[in-house]
């Protein structure tokens, strides 16, 4: 009887995809705003040629949804930025048609830096803006960013198509770059990755390629929830990288050089006339606020470290026990490399008799802070090899030689700058 006339009502599952999910920011400044409908304009469409392919037909694809995070969680990560240059960042990441599910700009451009006449992308002796892009699935971005921005990709590339691109993609650090582009006044650079792949590097530092980037202040346009988590992963793991390498007391910016430092080791760019060599440097000067606003509250956080929240001064515990805690949970990747290193030497018992015993040996070692340097740098040095002759491919011969020149020529002024500077200290 009322089994017919009340029908069973089923709970509806309400799942929200969390890849644009924005969090709150901690600075004055609102967080990021939500991206701009995923809906293209009625604009009329490019003419598709052999050199202007028609971009791969949209293909429906589930992706794994996460469990919310708290909108507090990871706020260190949401660096407020000047309006102007906040606008600026999204009108251009709003251009892009192709799918984005985690964007971040970083660089000179976003944030200042020593060494620029201006820190202005705007202006005429101004930085490049970089960008980061995580995507889903690469062929299918690139068909339709190639389709939209058919100038962005060289014309060889053009002909061979999507699939080549996200073939060379593929080959680690996992990056494609379009350099010395053109987007609203002024001059981009966008890497194009999977979140897969970023995530993997968050969590275990396999090439510190992306890691490496997201240790320095960056500002986020889209955000994802997984992103976010991994990304705090990755700001705690630099957080006890440096502390296994730094004494019982040193200041806020020898930590902050210390990170940002880590991705410079063993870049084979290091060795060319190409970056300049007071870069660390010059990042942190100008950019402390931004370095303790991320990692203030991760290393308070940790046991056995004192720094105050207005000191200058850290302090920590620098016995085996505690630098043991810290060792045991670097990425995978670098402690694999550490305790590589440590296998052959008979003075360390094995692991198997007494690991924490072992833990201890390997924490107490007064050499544990240079075998840590080294094997970042070799962690650091065929993944940006790979990709400095992947910018060959994926820029073309023309755009490289430009892109090369104006390193060498920014190398060179700031080299002078550096060397006047010392000679004008060094007079009585």
């Amino acid at each position: 009887m009322l089994a017919r006339t009340n029908a069973r009502r089923l709970p509806t599952l309400v799942v929200r995809s969390l890849s644009t999910e924005t969090a709150t920011s901690s600075g004055p400044q609102p967080p990021p705003p939500p991206p701009p409908s995923s809906k293209h304009s009625t604009s009329k469409p490019l003419a598709r040629t052999h050199l202007n392919p028609a971009p791969r037909p949209s293909t429906s694809h589930r992706h794994q949804v996460l469990a919310t995070l708290p909108p507090s969680f990871g706020r260190n990560q949401f660096l407020p930025v000047a309006d102007s240059t906040r606008a600026l960042l999204e009108s251009i990441v709003a251009r892009f048609e192709a799918p984005i599910r985690y964007a971040f700009a970083y660089g000179s451009g976003v944030f200042e830096q020593d060494g620029y006449g201006s820190s202005s992308p705007t202006s005429s002796d101004g930085p490049m803006l970089d960008f980061m892009f995580a995507v889903s699935y690469p062929a299918h971005w690139h068909s339709i960013n190639m389709h939209q921005f058919p100038g962005h990709y060289p014309l060889g590339v053009r002909m061979v198509g999507s699939s080549f691109v996200a073939k060379v993609e593929e080959i680690p650090p996992g990056v494609w770059f379009n350099s010395m582009v053109n987007m609203n006044g002024v001059t981009i650079k966008y890497g194009v990755t999977t979140v897969d792949n970023l995530c993997s590097d968050l969590l275990n530092w396999k090439s510190l390629y992306l890691s490496g980037r997201m240790h320095k202040p960056i500002r986020i346009i889209k955000d994802d929830a997984r992103v976010r988590l991994t990304q705090q992963v990755n700001l705690t793991s630099a957080v006890r990288t440096a502390l296994l390498t730094l004494p019982d007391e040193f200041s806020e910016r020898e930590l902050f050089e210390r990170i940002a430092g880590f991705s410079y080791g063993g870049d084979v760019r290091m060795l060319l006339p190409a970056e300049n060599r007071g870069k660390v440097g010059n990042i942190v000067r100008k950019q402390a606020p931004q370095f303790k606003e991320l990692y203030h509250r991760l290393v308070v956080a940790l046991p056995g470290v004192h720094w105050p929240e207005h000191s200058a001064t850290i302090q920590q515990d620098t016995s085996p026990q505690a630098r043991a805690a810290h060792l045991r949970k670097l990425p995978s990747n670098l402690l694999q490399h550490v305790t590589t290193h440590y296998s052959s030497q008979s003075s360390i018992p094995p692991k198997e008799a007494d690991e924490s015993v072992y833990w201890a040996k390997l924490a107490g070692d007064a050499s544990l802070p240079s075998v840590i340097e080294r094997e970042l740098h070799n962690i650091v040095r065929a993944p940006s090899a790979i990709q400095t002759l992947k910018g060959l491919v994926s820029a073309g011969p023309i755009k490289s030689a430009r892109y090369a020149s104006q390193k060498v020529a920014k190398w060179w002024r700031g080299w002078s700058s550096s060397s006047t500077s010392s000679s004008t200290d060094s007079k009585p």
